[in-house]
């Protein structure tokens, strides 16, 4: 359950969004970009000159999953729901198991 609704409904809506194979190509890219930027950014404290890896990361990140919507023709679905930024992680890592 996420906020009252099981992850797959969740997963179900986002994935109706995420069509375009191209889309989707730039997602299954952009979204572990993203996370992994996130991780380096928690760790820039600890670790000297590590912020502008994170920083590039999160923008070619970023970069891979507008263009992805460009192709789809539709924006991302945070726009929406903030929510669904959750939800992509979630998206990606069943989509890496096959089960999307």
């Amino acid at each position: 359950m996420f906020f009252g609704k099981p992850w797959g409904e969740w997963v179900v809506d986002y994935a109706q969004s995420h069509q375009h194979p191209v889309n989707r190509f730039c997602h299954t890219i952009g979204i572990p970009l993203v996370a992994f930027s996130v991780l380096l950014w928690l760790a820039t404290p600890l670790v000297s000159g590590m912020w502008p890896y994170a920083l590039g990361l999160f923008i070619v990140g970023w970069v891979f999953q507008f263009l992805g919507h460009w192709f789809e023709g539709k924006p991302p679905e945070f726009f929406h729901d903030w929510r669904y930024l959750f939800v992509g992680l979630r998206w990606w890592w069943m989509k890496i198991r096959g089960q999307v």
